[in-house]
């Protein structure tokens, strides 16, 4: 297991079916951050400042709301993992959840991806879920748990992928 995934699941184990969707500004909360939320047209999706004792998670309010639940789960998974940094300044591009963003090139941000993606789908809630439920195609399956969780596709894609559920979507 990653130290994303250990990190994730140590706030997560506790969690059911019945807590679906996980609400990731409660976590923030609960950790002592400061969730922000600011419309800008300027590509940056969130950012994370430690200053002064205080965590500020800061997220771009227009971008769409499952975007804004990744970005911030991004975040805490930077908060958590990332301790030495005190600004996080992550654009649009920088921390899209991508076969780009996946790869080692770019350690920290694929972290923080893992990290959210353990955070909004734990697995085993992920896999009781898609047991459950009923498709006739991998991409269907995707649709079907990205509902269910509150996230992108993409995400949720890539998701299903790392944790072998599925091969492709």
């Amino acid at each position: 297991m990653s130290r994303a995934d250990a990190a994730a699941r140590a706030i997560t184990d506790e969690l059911d079916p019945a807590d679906l969707p996980i609400d990731p500004e409660k976590i923030a909360h609960g950790l002592g951050a400061i969730v922000v939320r600011q419309g800008n047209d300027t590509g940056v999706s969130g950012m994370l400042l430690r200053r002064d004792g205080q965590i500020i998670l800061g997220l771009n309010s227009d971008r769409p709301p499952a975007a804004q639940r990744f970005t911030l789960a991004h975040l805490i998974g930077h908060f958590q993992l990332h301790r030495r940094r005190d600004l996080i300044l992550d654009t649009i591009e920088r921390h899209r959840y991508s076969k780009l963003s996946s790869m080692p090139t770019d350690r920290e941000e694929a972290e923080a991806n893992r990290f959210a993606a353990a955070l909004l789908a734990p697995e085993a809630l992920v896999r009781k879920a898609a047991a459950e439920a009923e498709f006739g195609t991998a991409a269907e399956l995707v649709g079907i748990l990205a509902n269910r969780f509150e996230m992108s596709s993409t995400a949720m894609g890539y998701r299903l992928m790392a944790l072998g559920v599925v091969m492709d979507f």
